[in-house]
Parts: structure tokens; C-alpha cells; sequence
């Protein structure tokens, strides 16, 4: 097949080369075009002819092709090296040697992932994993947030700053509808998800069907506070019952927006540098019509991995 080859080759701590992960998918047989996402071109990388486009890195990565990709008949394949790896997580692509994945490419099945779309004073665009305010947006506005990655066991280290966040973080009173409905209310977390793993790992959706066309909505307000902490006590200790998060299924959750933060996949809003018509205004996040295609080589029954 030809394959295009997008990489983060800082992913992982660089563990894998543009040398080795060549090496690999011409060894399995591919005609490979090979794109670094730190430099300029990738974009134009995905509008050439190909039969697959592969990813070597992590969410952020595999969220920016995969929105380029959107309601586009190319499949995606992963090669997971990044930090959380949220999506691989959600699509059984943890724990499976690089070779064995390659190798899986020409007999594995389709899967399609919903496609999320945000409309607000910036415009619109897609989104992968989800859209929300509180905790999440927190830990993303933090001025320690961009060094995370950085630090031995970063999703441990995430962890813990939800849980620091979760204790102290002082509600947003947050003025919502979903599909109609008046949700409104003061929240620590607000959360439109596509995915059940969310942020640091955390299985914050468990129930989320793939591809059904609905979020899961995970609305945690301040009288919740106790139980939010619980449940993250519980996940980071490994336990058995970890416990479940109060959550509504919805198609399109429309939002009044203040300026407080709000994030969209791992961007954060407002911007450094926006512009006062750009920090306030109505929002809204819908599913549905939309998705992107993701080759799963291996066992056809496995929809997840283990958590790890």
C-alpha cells in the first residue's frame, strides 16, 4: 500500500526514529511518504494520493490529522508513541508491538469515530475527544500545565493536578441546554466526550458506544464535588469499583459563554491573544454527521485495550 507516514518525532521522548519507522513499514511492504507534524507541509502531506495514512504519535498528533481527515473515505491507521494515547486506548491499540500493528494493516476492519464539531466566536472546527469547562480546562489554563509532559510519569503527575483541581477548583455557573434541555447550572466538570478515556487516562465515559452518533455528557456540579473527588482517589489507587461519574447522552450541547476556560481537544479557550469578540458568546458542540475512518488490525472483537 502506499502510506503516509505522519510522525511527532518528539512523542514518546523520541523514542522512534524517522530512520526506524521507515525501515518498518517498507519492510512490511509499504511505499511510504513521510511527514515530520512538527514541520511545515504536513497538512499539505495528507491532499497527496495514498491509501492509508499512518500516525506515530500521540493524541494531539492523531487528533490533528484525524480532523483534516473528517467525512474523507481514507482510513487512519495508529501507531501509538505519545503520553495519554487516549484514542489508541479507545480502539485497542495499546500494548501491540509496532510490527505486529503494521503487519495487521492489509486484513484489519473499519472503524468509524465520530467526528465532534465546535461553533462559537472563533468559527467552527472539528474536535475528536470532547469539549468542556471546568477541571479539564483548568488543568489546561495552569501555568505548569505545558511543562506535564515533560516530567517522569506525566499522566500520574495529570492525575494528580485533576485531583488537586477537583478539591479546591471553585464552580462555574454554566448556562446549557442539550438537545433541548435546560441543564444549566454551576459545574467542575462539563464534559461533551466522543471517547471514554479522557485526559489523564481517566475512563470518564465507560459506557460511550463508538460511532453511535451521541456524546456522552459527564456533568459533575458543586453539590457532586465529594463524589468527583471519590472517583479519582479510586482510579488513581487502581481500584475495583472505581465508581461511575453522573453522565446524559446527547447529540448537540449548546453552551453560554463567558471567557471562562474552555477547551476543545487539548486546545484551550480563550486564546493568549484573542480578541474581545472572540472570549464570549454562545457555543456549541454537536455530533453526528461526521467521521473519521481507523484501520484496527488484530482481533476482531477487541473494541478496547487493558487499562495500563
Amino acid at each position: 500500500m502506499r502510506v503516509t507516514l505522519i510522525h511527532n518525532p518528539k512523542a514518546g521522548r523520541g523514542k522512534w526514529s524517522r530512520r526506524e519507522l521507515e525501515r518498518l513499514l517498507r519492510d512490511a511492504g509499504h511505499k511510504v511518504l513521510y511527514q515530520s507534524r512538527k514541520e511545515r507541509g504536513w497538512k499539505e502531506a495528507l491532499l497527496e494520493p495514498t491509501d492509508l495514512v499512518a500516525v506515530a504519535g500521540g493524541d494531539g498528533t492523531v487528533g490533528k490529522v484525524a480532523r483534516r481527515l473528517a467525512g474523507r473515505s481514507l482510513p487512519m491507521a495508529l501507531l501509538p508513541c505519545g503520553t495519554a494515547n487516549n484514542i489508541a486506548r479507545t480502539l485497542g491499540q495499546i500494548e501491540q508491538p509496532f510490527k505486529r500493528l503494521v503487519s495487521g494493516w492489509k486484513s484489519a476492519r473499519v472503524v468509524k469515530l465520530d467526528v465532534g464539531v465546535a461553533q462559537g466566536p472563533w468559527g467552527e472546527r472539528y474536535f475528536v475527544e470532547g469539549l468542556g469547562l471546568g477541571i479539564f480546562a483548568g488543568l489546561l489554563a495552569s501555568p505548569s500545565s505545558p511543562d506535564l509532559k515533560k516530567r517522569k510519569k506525566p499522566v500520574e503527575q495529570g492525575l494528580s493536578r485533576v485531583q488537586e483541581l477537583a478539591r479546591r477548583a471553585q464552580p462555574i455557573e454554566g448556562s446549557a441546554l442539550l438537545d433541548g434541555r435546560d441543564i444549566s447550572g454551576e459545574y467542575l466538570m462539563l464534559e461533551a466526550v466522543s471517547l471514554p478515556y479522557v485526559g489523564p487516562n481517566l475512563h470518564l465515559a465507560p459506557d460511550i458506544r463508538v460511532g453511535d452518533g451521541h456524546f456522552s455528557v459527564v456533568a459533575v456540579t458543586k453539590a457532586e464535588r465529594s463524589r468527583l473527588v471519590q472517583y479519582l482517589e479510586n482510579w488513581k489507587e487502581d481500584r475495583e469499583d472505581v465508581g461511575f461519574l453522573p453522565s446524559l447522552r446527547g447529540r448537540r450541547l449548546q453552551l453560554e459563554w463567558a471567557g471562562f476556560p474552555l477547551h476543545i481537544d487539548d486546545e484551550l479557550y480563550p486564546e493568549e491573544d484573542g480578541k474581545p469578540r472572540e472570549v464570549a458568546g454562545p457555543v456549541e458542540a454537536r455530533i453526528g454527521g461526521c467521521s473519521v475512518e481507523f484501520l484496527i488490525p488484530g482481533d476482531p472483537k477487541a473494541k478496547r485495550a487493558p487499562r495500563v
